[in-house]
C-alpha cells in the first residue's frame, strides 16, 4: 500500500493488533441463533468454489452451506471438470476422482451440516493447459446453487437535497438487481436525526417504488433495502431530505464577519411560487455594528425561484462588538422564513479570513462533512480506504480535530457555541456511557486482563488466552473510581460507524445508528485490506452463530461470552487536550472563560483517564521485560509507568455486567507523543485532572517524551519510529529482540512501531504532527531542550518539502526509509545518534500535511525568529490557496494504486487478503457470508459496487489505469483550516501574498 493512503486518516492502522485479545472468554453464555432463510422441505445448498492457481497446479476449496431448514445428515459432494485436472491429495473430507469426476464424502467428524451452516473441503490439484472452474455441483444427489451473491440496490427517488411539504406525499423508488437469483423485495426506511428508523413501504416487483405519504415536517435519511430470494440483503446509500412547508433557504446559516469587512449568504425558494414574490431580509439582536448592505429585498419568479441570490453583510468598526452577534431574517408571503446568525470576529490578516472561508465550507450542511446526526464524517467521499474502510465512518481523530476547528472559530468570532457542541457531540456518540460499559464495577485492578500474544501474521489467529502470564497490577483504578464517582472509564472509542453502513447497530439491534465498532485486532501485518469488521458489543447475533466475531481473534476452546470491548486511540485524546488548552487562552483573552468551563472539566477528566495509554499493556515491569512473557509484573506507578503514550488502551467486560478488564498498550510511537498536552494537564489551572496524581504522572511524562525525541533523532534531523516493552506483542517469546539493540530506559528501538502494513513510520505527516505539537509547546514554554531538536529538524523537514506559489508546486516526501539505530539511551551521556539515518523519497501533494507542516513552521518562528521558517510556512498557505481550493474545501489528485487490493483474496505465501480460519462461517447483518474460502475486502463489503464512483475502481480492476480522486477528509481540512488562523494569530501584519 502506498504511502499516501497512510495519512492521518490512517494513523489507527494497528490500535488493536494488540488490543485483540480482549474479546476474553468466559463462562459460555447464551446463543442467538443468526436467522436462515426460508427453503422448501428436503435438502437445499450451496457450494462454493474458490482456487489459487500458481500455474500447473491449484488448491480447490468448496465450501457447502445448508440453505434448507433441516439438517444436511451425511453428505456427498459431487462435481466434473472439463480438462484435465488431476487430484493430488484431500483434506477435511475423503477425496476421490474417476476419470473428470470428484467425489468427496464427509469426515466423520463433520457428518452433519445445520440449517444456515457451512463446512470447508480443499484439495490440491496438477493440471496442464485451461483450468476452467466446475459450474454444477451436487449434494447427495441434489443440484446446489453457487454461494448466493447478495443483491444491489439504489435509490433512484428522491433526489439527495429535496425538500417538501409537510403532509405531502413523497414517492421513493430503487433499482434492484440479483446476479443469481431475483430480488423478492426492496424495503424502505426514513431515519431521523434522533436515531429512529422507520419502514414506510416495501414493494415485491420492479420498479420498487412506495408512496411515502402524509409526511411530517423534519430532516429525514432515506435507504432502500432489497432482499434476494436467498434472503441475503443490501442497503443502499442513504439520501437526505428536508420536510418542511413552503421556505426559505438559507446558506450558510451561520457567518463571521470581521470588522471593517462584508460576508455573504444566499437566499432562495424550497418551491416555485404561483406569482413574483419579494422576499425581506432584517436584523435583530444586539450587535448594531452589522447591517445589511445589499440584497435586504430580493425579487423570486416561478422561473428563477431556486436561483440562489446574494446578501451582503458588512461589519462595522467599534472594538466592543467584537464577538457580537446578529441574526438576519428572511421572510415572504407564503413561505417559512430562514435565519443567519452573524458574529462580528476582530479585524485580522486575510488568512483569518481564509480560516473563516474554509470553516463556512466544512459547516455547510450541502457540502457532507457531517451526519444528519451532526457526527463528522472522515470524509465527505464514502469510496476511499484507509484506516476507516468506509467515509462515513468516523474516528476519535476526526473529533480531535473538530474541537481544534471549533478552538479557533472561537478565537477569531468570540463564539464559543460550536466549540461546547462539539465536545457534547463526542460525548453523546463516541464516549460509552454507563449503559454501554456494565459491570465495571466489577473491575479487579490486581487482575486487569489474562494475557493474550500477539502474532506476525493475520493467518496465526485466534491466538489462546494463557492465565500462567504475570500480569501487573492497575495502579489507576481506584483513584479515577474516587475521583469521579464512577467506576466507568471516561474515555472515547477510536471508531464508528456513522451510518450504521454495517447494520450491527448499537449492541447488535441492527437499527440504531452511529454504531460502534472495529477492524484491525490481528497483529502488525493485519492492513485495512486485511480486515474484517466487528461489533464493538459482541451478542452473537451476527458473525458465528456460536462465538459471533470473537472466535475470529481468540481461541476460547469453544466456550465464548458475550461482551463489549473499546478501543482508545491516545493521539486523538491528547489533541482534544490540547484544543482545550487553547480554547481556554483564546476564551479568557475576550473575558468569555466561563462560556467553556464545564467544557474544559470534561477535557481535563479526560486527561485523567489518558493515563492508562502510559502503561505496559499488561501492567508489566517497564524496562524489565528482557525476552520472555516470565518478565516480572509491576506492582506499582514506580515500576510500571512507560511515561510515553503508547499506541492504544483498551477496555471491556461481559454483557451482563458479570467481570471486566482493562490494558494498555506497550508500544509508543514517534508520531503518538504530545508533550504540549502532558504539560498542560500537569500545569494548567484551567485543565487540571482531580486524581492528585495525575498532574504528577504528566509532568513526568513531559520528560520523558523530550528525552524520547532526542533519543529518536536520526543524523539528519528527522525522528525515527519509538520504541516497546513487548518485543513482537508477545514480549520476545516467537523470537527476542535483535542482538544489540538499543533501548531507552530498557524498551527495545523499534524503527515501525504497531503496524508493518505498510510500515508505520514512512509516512510524512507523522513527521509534522508530533513536531508541531513540540513546536507549540517550544512556542509556548521555551524549553530549550525541545527548542534543541526543532532547530535540527526543522531545516531537514524544509529541505525536503516545496512549496511555490508562483508555480502551484506543493509536496513533501512520498516516503521515508530508516537505516541503523539510535545509541542506547543515557540521560546523562546521550549519544550523537551517528549511525540513525532516514532517507526521504519521491514527492506527494498532500493537502493536510502541508497544513501541518506549515503549523510547526510558524510556532517555531514566531519564538525563534526564523525568517526563514516563517516564509516557508507563508509559501505554503499562499500555494494552497492560489492552487488547491476547490467548491468543497482544498483538495489535490491522488492516485490510488492500492485499490488493487480490493480483490486480493487471501494468500498463504503472500499472508496477504482477508483471513478466515479453515471452517469458520458467519453472516453480516445484510446477510452478506463470511467463510475461509470467500473473501475478499469486497465480498465481505458488496456494498462498495453501488457507489457513485466504484466505476473508476472497476475500470482499474478490468485491467485500466489506477484511478485518481480529490478527497475532502475532514482532518485534513481542519489542518489547513488552523494553520490558516495560527499563521494569522502569530503574524497578525503579514498578508497573503506579501
Amino acid at each position: 500500500m502506498r504511502s499516501k493512503a497512510l495519512r492521518a486518516g490512517r494513523t489507527r492502522l494497528a490500535i488493536t493488533a494488540t488490543a485483540t485479545a480482549l474479546a476474553l472468554t468466559g463462562a459460555a453464555g447464551g446463543v442467538l441463533a443468526v436467522p436462515t432463510p426460508a427453503a422448501a422441505a428436503g435438502l437445499s445448498c450451496g457450494v462454493n468454489y474458490a482456487v489459487n492457481d500458481w500455474g500447473g497446479g491449484f488448491t480447490a476449496n468448496i465450501t457447502i452451506t445448508d440453505t434448507g431448514t433441516t439438517a444436511i445428515n451425511g453428505w456427498t459432494l459431487g462435481y466434473t471438470y472439463a480438462g484435465n485436472q488431476t487430484l493430488q491429495n484431500g483434506w477435511n473430507g475423503t477425496w476421490s476422482q474417476s476419470g473428470r469426476t470428484v467425489t468427496v464424502t464427509n469426515p466423520g467428524y463433520a457428518a452433519t451440516i445445520d440449517p444456515g451452516a457451512s463446512f470447508t473441503t480443499g484439495a490440491n490439484f496438477a493440471y496442464s493447459g485451461a483450468n476452467t472452474a466446475p459450474t454444477a455441483f451436487t449434494v447427495n444427489g441434489t443440484p446446489c446453487r453457487g454461494a448466493n451473491q447478495p443483491p444491489t440496490v439504489s435509490l433512484t427517488s428522491p433526489a439527495a437535497g429535496q425538500t417538501f411539504t409537510p403532509g405531502s406525499t413523497v414517492p421513493v423508488s430503487a433499482t434492484a438487481a440479483d446476479t443469481d437469483g431475483t430480488v423478492s423485495k426492496v424495503d424502505f426506511y426514513a431515519s431521523t436525526s434522533a436515531g429512529s428508523n422507520t419502514l414506510i413501504g416495501t414493494d415485491a416487483t420492479a420498479p420498487f417504488t412506495v408512496n411515502w405519504a402524509s409526511v411530517a415536517a423534519g430532516d429525514y435519511s432515506v435507504t432502500a433495502v432489497a432482499t434476494d430470494d436467498a434472503g441475503a440483503t443490501t442497503t443502499s446509500s442513504p439520501v437526505a431530505i428536508k420536510v418542511a412547508g413552503p421556505s426559505l433557504l438559507v446558506n450558510p446559516a451561520t457567518l463571521a464577519v470581521q470588522q471593517g469587512s462584508t460576508g455573504t449568504f444566499t437566499v432562495a425558494l424550497s418551491q416555485a411560487p404561483t406569482a413574483n414574490t419579494t422576499v425581506a431580509v432584517t436584523r435583530s439582536g444586539s450587535n448594531p455594528d452589522l447591517s445589511v448592505t445589499s440584497g435586504a429585498a430580493l425579487t423570486f419568479t416561478p422561473a428563477n425561484w431556486n436561483v440562489p441570490q446574494t446578501v451582503t453583510i458588512a461589519a462595522g468598526t467599534d472594538p466592543a462588538q467584537v464577538g457580537g452577534t446578529a441574526t438576519f431574517t428572511a421572510t415572504a408571503t407564503g413561505f417559512g422564513s430562514a435565519a443567519v446568525k452573524v458574529t462580528e470576529a476582530a479585524k485580522a490578516s486575510g488568512y483569518a479570513q481564509y480560516f473563516l472561508d474554509l470553516y463556512s465550507k466544512i459547516k455547510n450542511p450541502a457540502n457532507g462533512y457531517f451526519s444528519p446526526q451532526g457526527i463528522p464524517y472522515h470524509s465527505v467521499e464514502t469510496l476511499i480506504v484507509e484506516a476507516p474502510d468506509y467515509g462515513h465512518e468516523t474516528t476519535s481523530e476526526t473529533y480531535s480535530y473538530w474541537l481544534w476547528l471549533e478552538a479557533d472559530y472561537g478565537r477569531v468570532t468570540g463564539d464559543w457555541t460550536g466549540f461546547n457542541n462539539a465536545w457534547t457531540n463526542l460525548e453523546t456518540y463516541l464516549i460509552p456511557s454507563h449503559a454501554q460499559q456494565p459491570g465495571q464495577s466489577t473491575y479487579n485492578p490486581a487482575k486487569p486482563g489474562q494475557y493474550g500474544p500477539e502474532k506476525a501474521q493475520p493467518d496465526q489467529y485466534p491466538v489462546k488466552l494463557n492465565p500462567n502470564v504475570p500480569v501487573g497490577t492497575d495502579p489507576l483504578s481506584a483513584e479515577l473510581k474516587t475521583a469521579y464517582n464512577s467506576p466507568d472509564i471516561y474515555a472515547p472509542a477510536w471508531l464508528l460507524d456513522v451510518d450504521n453502513k454495517y447494520g450491527f447497530g448499537q449492541c447488535e439491534d441492527g437499527t440504531t445508528k452511529p454504531s460502534l465498532i472495529n477492524t484491525f485486532q490481528r497483529g502488525p501485518e493485519e492492513s485495512v485490506w486485511e480486515t474484517v469488521p466487528q461489533p464493538d458489543c459482541d451478542v452473537f447475533k451476527y458473525g458465528n452463530s456460536s462465538s459471533g466475531f470473537l472466535s475470529l481473534f481468540n481461541d476460547g476452546g469453544g466456550s465464548y461470552s458475550k461482551q463489549y470491548k473499546y478501543t482508545d486511540a491516545p493521539d486523538a485524546d491528547a489533541r482534544l487536550i490540547q484544543a482545550a488548552y487553547w480554547a481556554g487562552q483564546f476564551a479568557k483573552s475576550q473575558g468569555k472563560s466561563a462560556a467553556i468551563t464545564a467544557t474544559l472539566d470534561k477535557a481535563a477528566k479526560l486527561g485523567d483517564y489518558l493515563r492508562y495509554s502510559l502503561y505496559d499493556k499488561y501492567f508489566k515491569q517497564a524496562g524489565n521485560c528482557l525476552g520472555s512473557t516470565t518478565c516480572p509484573a509491576g506492582s506499582s506507578k514506580a515500576n510500571e509507568q512507560l511515561g510515553l503514550l503508547t499506541w492504544y488502551f483498551a477496555w471491556g467486560g461481559a454483557a451482563d455486567g458479570s467481570w471486566s478488564w482493562r490494558i494498555s498498550g506497550s508500544a509508543a510511537h514517534q508520531g503518538y507523543q504530545n508533550p504540549m498536552a502532558a504539560w498542560v494537564l500537569a500545569n494548567d489551572p484551567g485543565l487540571k485532572p482531580l486524581s492528585p496524581s495525575a498532574a504528577t504522572d504528566w509532568a513526568g511524562s513531559l520528560d520523558k517524551q523530550l528525552q524520547f525525541f532526542q533519543w529518536l533523532q536520526s543524523t539528519e534531523g528527522g525522528i525515527a519510529g519509538g520504541a516497546t516493552n513487548s518485543w513482537g506483542g508477545n514480549y520476545g517469546d516467537d523470537a527476542p529482540p535483535p542482538a544489540g539493540d538499543p533501548t531507552f530506559y530498557g524498551l527495545y528501538y523499534d524503527w515501525q512501531p504497531e503496524y508493518h502494513d505498510p510500515a508505520s513510520n514512512q509516512w510524512f505527516g507523522f513527521q509534522t504532527w508530533s513536531m508541531e505539537r513540540f513546536a507549540e509547546y517550544y512556542y509556548t514554554t521555551g524549553d530549550t531542550r525541545a527548542k534543541a531538536i526543532l532547530d535540527k529538524w526543522i531545516p531537514w523537514a524544509m529541505s525536503v518539502s516545496k512549496a511555490d506559489p508562483a508555480t502551484g508546486t506543493l509536496t513533501t516526501p512520498e516516503k521515508l526509509t530508516w537505516t541503523g539505530a539510535p545509541d542506547t539511551w543515557s540521560a546523562t551521556s546521550p549519544g550523537g545518534n551517528t549511525g540513525l539515518h532516514v532517507t526521504a523519497s519521491g514527492s506527494a501533494t498532500d493537502v493536510g500535511v502541508a497544513g501541518s507542516l506549515a503549523k510547526t513552521l510558524a510556532y517555531y518562528a514566531a519564538k525563534s525568529g526564523s525568517s526563514g521558517a516563517q516564509k516557508f510556512a507563508q509559501n505554503i498557505l499562499d500555494t494552497l490557496h492560489a492552487k488547491y481550493t476547490d467548491n468543497l474545501g482544498y483538495s489535490a489528485p491522488e492516485t490510488r494504486a492500492d485499490y488493487s487490493r480490493f480483490t486480493e483474496a487471501y494468500s498463504a505465501t503472500t499472508h496477504q487478503g482477508p483471513y478466515i480460519p479453515p471452517g469458520w462461517t458467519g453472516t453480516y447483518p445484510d446477510g452478506t457470508k463470511i467463510s475461509s474460502s470467500s473473501n475478499t475486502f469486497l465480498s465481505l463489503r458488496p456494498w462498495y459496487t453501488s457507489d457513485p464512483q466504484w466505476s473508476k475502481v472497476q475500470a482499474y480492476l478490468d485491467g485500466g489505469a489506477a484511478p485518481t480522486f480529490n478527497y475532502h477528509r475532514f482532518w485534513a481540512q481542519a489542518d489547513i483550516a488552523t494553520a490558516f488562523d495560527t499563521f494569522a494569530q502569530l503574524f497578525p501584519t503579514v498578508n497573503p501574498g506579501s
